[in-house]
């Protein structure tokens, strides 16, 4: 996989918006490679933003675990101000998770691992058309080729 790099993403909303994460880090530990992204908007505390995270890791028994963990933050409303003229800034009110792991077996292919995916996908779409399956990108790579950035 080549280097670490910016991710463009839009959200489900009605009118969709982009979303761009930024290239964070990448992590190697003994069988496991972590990398991190970041969306970074201006006047949204860093704890409030958009993050991606990706891990590959080989266990013990030689399956290869891949996990996408996409955290969404949601920001809370703020209503006015205090008696004194104070307005508290806001804060995340909580997170939604989303979370894609695949476990894959050390004989299993690149075709294989992409035809699973593409089915989970098309599941969670509620696809039921002919889709091609993306073949580049980290998470393509990550869940069909098992590699990680660098």
């Amino acid at each position: 996989m080549s280097a670490i790099a910016s991710i463009s993403v839009y959200d489900g909303a009605a009118t969709p918006v982009l979303h761009t994460l930024l290239a964070e880090s990448v992590a190697r530990e003994r069988n496991t490679v972590i990398a991190k992204w970041r969306e970074n908007v201006t006047g949204v505390p860093t704890e409030s933003q958009v993050s991606l995270t990706i891990k590959l890791e080989k266990l013990k028994s030689g399956v290869y675990r891949v996990e996408r963990r996409l955290v969404v933050p949601v920001m809370e409303s703020i209503s006015g101000q205090n008696a004194a003229g104070y307005t508290a800034a806001p804060r995340t009110a909580y997170e939604n998770t989303d979370i894609h792991i695949g476990l894959y077996h050390p004989r299993s292919d690149v075709t294989g691992r992409r035809l699973a995916r593409q089915m989970g996908i098309n599941l969670d779409g509620n696809i039921s058309t002919s889709v091609a399956a993306a073949t580049t990108g980290p998470i393509p790579e990550l869940m069909d080729m098992l590699l990680a950035p660098t």
